[in-house]
């Protein structure tokens, strides 16, 4: 479904992410995990279009999409859940899902699709009319997960999604992605909290300065001595 070859991403003269290659099976949640600065946000954003890689290419549906814009790339059919959520503050819940669907024209659909999202998270129902930015951290990240729902992708990329959560709303909010993954959507996700995600992925790739260290199934990773000493703590 996706597929990341040969990815080169520089920060000016940091070179970020060093000739990666990885790819995404439909149906499935693929996990990156690793420390900060290992280079999954800057990889999740290479995909996306917000970053253009130096070298390498990437495609998704054999589709090469390594130069397109952002805008064009959610139109192809991937969603995005940026780091830190990304809401709109001083919109309300319901218009920030409306601009989830900014790409689409068929303006029933997304009536029933928002209606969908409201059920899929009652919260968001609850807070429906109230400024986005006045919601608490676990529901902005619900309310930037739905937003991302609401251009019907086949595949989304969550970037550390759990980042900031109390630990309760870090355990529902893992819940969530793999129900949403259970309902059909591919996902994509970078984590640093590797114990919860690979308790949802299927398979896992493990990222340091830029470089795989490792990869393979989820149970296979849980069970690797590197990866539980570094990123499991056992």
């Amino acid at each position: 479904m996706l597929k990341v070859e040969n990815l080169h991403v520089y920060y000016g003269h940091i070179h970020a992410v060093q000739g990666i290659s990885f790819s995404v099976e439909e149906g499935e949640i693929l996990t990156l995990i690793g420390a900060n600065g290992a280079g999954k946000s800057t990889t999740l954003k290479a995909i996306m279009g917000l970053l253009k890689p130096k070298q390498g290419s990437i495609t998704f549906d054999g589709q090469p999409i390594t130069r397109i814009r952002p805008e064009k790339v959610i139109t192809l059919g991937i969603g995005y859940v940026p780091e830190g959520r990304r809401i709109f503050p001083v919109l309300t819940t319901e218009e920030n899902l409306e601009i989830g669907a900014f790409s689409r024209k068929d303006l029933q659909k997304i009536e029933e699709d928002k209606e969908h999202m409201f059920e899929q998270f009652p919260v968001l129902k609850e807070r429906r009319d109230q400024l986005a930015g006045s919601m608490s951290g676990g529901e902005q990240q619900m309310l930037a997960i739905a937003r991302a729902m609401m251009s019907r992708p086949r595949m989304i990329l969550m970037d550390e999604p759990s980042l900031g959560l109390a630990p309760i709303l870090v355990e529902q909010l893992f819940e969530l992605i793999a129900e949403l993954n259970r309902q059909g959507t591919t996902i994509l996700l970078s984590e640093q909290n590797a114990n919860s995600a690979l308790q949802i992925a299927n398979r896992c790739v493990v990222l340091e300065t830029g470089t795989i260290a490792l990869q393979g199934t989820a149970e296979e990773m849980r069970s690797n001595n590197e990866v539980q000493r570094t990123y499991l703590g056992i």
